[in-house]
């Protein structure tokens, strides 16, 4: 294997983010909510009501960030079209939600599992089982993105609720020199930790219900934000017809099940037909609809979805015998 010509120990000569003041009480994450202090004495009924009343600052925070998760779903589709991949990164419950909101591409969009890929410090282990000491390390951020040779054509977010996590910033930086598209999300205003990216999404929720705990509000609006800008990208790239998913992965009952009603509702078919249908297009509910509504072969219908880059609403407008057109 080539040697790699950026080293994760020393990016380009620059020296990588070690580490951040030890007393971090100035972030928002950290801080005491005051509506929240007498936590300990409120009745069950009550401790509902408080979430949900907090929980509402999370709708808030993604219409006021709406300018940044556009451009994000841009800059990642684009780089989708070109060859490129998207990388979520992260430690703790950051690291989590990006590793499910790439778990959940292949089932939903029949994308390659490498397409979409979560990264977490620590590895599979932590997604189960605290492994925060590990977010402390710069360089093993750094390392996990050479190790998966990230290049200009892909897209790095990295996710930290508090803005500080050097495993996050390591990664971030690596990928920075290496031309990848860098997002960085927090939940931080900009002014507390600056950052370096091409994309910068604060996601300001105030401080947790429980003082520090950012699995919480900081959580629930991250993954808010992840599941926007995926399925905002996948959107673009023609993943979808109308608001159906379309490129569905048929792997179970519950799938095979919403296919068919898929295709009995953008069709005239009735059940049993549909299933015909389905079986006859490989499983592609894409291909069955191109192929129930121009007449076309498996094969011919395939080919045109190629020259299209698999974007089904192009094919109809180009074809002039569709119905749909």
């Amino acid at each position: 294997m080539p040697q790699d010509p950026h080293p994760a120990s020393a990016v380009n000569g620059e020296q990588l983010p070690q580490h951040f003041p030890d007393e971090r009480g100035y972030l928002l994450t950290e801080q005491v909510n005051p509506n929240s202090q007498n936590l300990d004495q409120l009745s069950a009924l009550e401790l509902v009501e408080l979430f949900n009343r907090e929980d509402a600052q999370t709708i808030a925070a993604i219409a006021a960030a709406r300018q940044e998760l556009a451009q994000a779903i841009e800059r990642t589709a684009v780089s989708l079209r070109q060859g490129g991949r998207l990388f979520y990164i992260g430690a703790g419950t950051s690291g989590r939600l990006g590793v499910l909101d790439a778990a959940e591409c292949p089932p939903t969009f029949c994308t390659p599992p490498e397409l979409v890929q979560g990264i977490i410090a620590g590895g599979a282990g932590a997604l189960v089982r605290s492994s925060e000491d590990l977010e402390d390390r710069a360089e093993d951020g750094a390392e996990a993105i050479a190790h998966r040779h990230i290049t200009e054509l892909d897209v790095v977010v990295g996710i930290t609720a508090g803005g500080t996590t050097p495993y996050v910033h390591g990664a971030l930086q690596a990928a920075r020199q290496r031309g990848a598209t860098t997002i960085f999300i927090a939940c931080v205003p900009a002014e507390q930790v600056p950052v370096k990216a091409d994309i910068d999404i604060r996601l300001i929720v105030g401080p947790e219900v429980l003082a520090g705990s950012t699995r919480l509000k900081s959580g629930t609006v991250t993954k808010l934000a992840l599941n926007i800008l995926s399925t905002g990208a996948m959107v673009q790239l023609g993943k979808v017809y109308g608001n159906r998913m379309i490129d569905v992965s048929v792997t179970n009952k519950k799938l095979h099940d919403r296919a068919l009603r898929i295709l009995q509702d953008l069709t005239d078919l009735n059940r049993e037909e549909a299933g015909w249908l389905l079986e006859r297009s490989g499983r592609s509910v894409k291909l069955a609809l191109l192929m129930h509504w121009t007449g076309l072969s498996r094969e011919e219908g395939d080919r045109l979805l190629t020259q299209h880059q698999g974007n089904l609403r192009q094919v109809v407008l180009s074809y002039p015998q569709s119905p749909k057109r």
